[in-house]
C-alpha cells in the first residue's frame, strides 16, 4: 500500500517564529542557529508522509493539531486530507495559551 503524501505549508507566523528563534540562538552560536533551522525544516518536511507521528497538542485536545519537538521548541502543525500546515514554532517554556490567542 502506498503512503499518502501531503504538501507541507508553513504559515507566515510559523516562518517568522523560526527566524526569530534562529536569530536569538545565533547571538551565542551561529552554528547552533543553523542546526536549529535545519532540524526544524527536516522535521516539518518529514510530515509529508509521517503526519500523525506527533502528539496531539495537550492544551487543545484536537486530533488534527499536533506537535513534534525540535530541541527546546514545539513545532505545531495541523493535519488535513491533502496538506500539513505548520502553525507555529515556539519555545517550550512559552505560555502556549497566550501564544494561541495571539498575545
Amino acid at each position: 500500500m502506498a503512503t499518502q503524501r501531503r504538501e507541507v505549508i508553513w504559515t507566515r507566523r510559523a516562518r517568522d517564529a523560526l527566524d526569530e528563534a534562529a536569530a536569538y540562538v545565533a547571538q551565542d552560536s551561529p552554528e547552533r542557529a543553523v542546526d536549529l533551522i535545519e532540524r526544524a525544516l527536516d522535521a516539518a518536511e518529514s510530515l509529508d508522509t509521517l503526519s500523525e507521528r506527533g502528539r496531539i497538542v495537550p492544551e487543545l485536545d484536537n486530533p488534527t493539531v499536533r506537535e513534534i519537538l525540535v530541541q527546546k521548541y514545539r513545532l505545531l502543525y495541523e493535519v488535513a486530507a491533502s496538506q500539513i500546515t505548520v502553525l507555529g514554532f515556539l519555545h517550550g517554556a512559552r505560555d502556549f495559551n497566550r501564544w494561541w490567542r495571539g498575545e
